[in-house]
């Protein structure tokens, strides 16, 4: 594993998604890994920590996910722009070789059989909580977060530090038609934690 990346406790995991960035959605099952872009995913809960994700029914990750019963959240960069957005456009039914093609290097994490996708700033590996009315019905996948990482040249002691790290580390947000955004500069309150 990089020397960057270090575990977040899990009472601090919400921090790395309660920005509202789009996130890398990773999963395998029988020996086919896959990766897609959503922009929908947020934070759930403390203790234990939950996220939510939407996982259309024509993705090859939801089936992955179902399957497996676990996935990896990942928040992706500004240097991974093009990254999200091809495995965020290409389907791994269509195309194979869709990862190769779209630049992605997975690696693992010791006691975690999920792929994880490299250069990323942070990392959430979930356990499904079946919820099978809201995934059908409404596309959303629950998921309890039992391992978490970030990478401490951007987010350190609890708190991303967008601000201090070299601007390719900026986390994407997206808009519509291939249009991002990198989180901006920070507005804080003295004082406050």
């Amino acid at each position: 594993m990089d020397k960057h990346i270090s575990p977040v406790g899990l009472d601090k995991a919400h921090r790395l998604l309660n920005h509202g960035p789009t996130v890398l959605v990773s999963a395998s099952h029988d020996g086919v890994d896959n990766v897609m872009a959503a922009a929908w995913a947020c934070a759930l809960d403390f203790s234990p920590p939950k996220i939510t994700v939407v996982l259309d029914k024509s993705a090859k990750t939801r089936e992955l996910v179902e399957k497996s019963a676990h996935f990896v959240i990942q928040i992706p960069n500004a240097k991974q722009l093009n990254l999200t957005h091809e495995v965020g456009s290409r389907s791994l039914s269509n195309e194979p070789d869709k990862l190769t093609r779209s630049g992605v290097e997975l690696f693992h994490i010791d006691g975690y059989d999920m792929p994880f996708v490299a250069g990323c700033s942070a990392w959430l590996a979930c356990k499904l909580l079946p919820e099978p009315h809201n995934q059908q019905t409404y596309d959303l996948f629950i998921g309890e977060v039992i391992g978490a990482w970030a990478d401490t040249r951007v987010f350190e002691n609890g708190h991303w530090h967008f601000e201090k790290a070299d601007p390719q580390w900026r986390s994407l947000h997206y808009i519509a038609g291939g249009h991002f955004y990198a989180i901006g500069d920070p507005l804080s309150i003295p004082g406050a934690e």
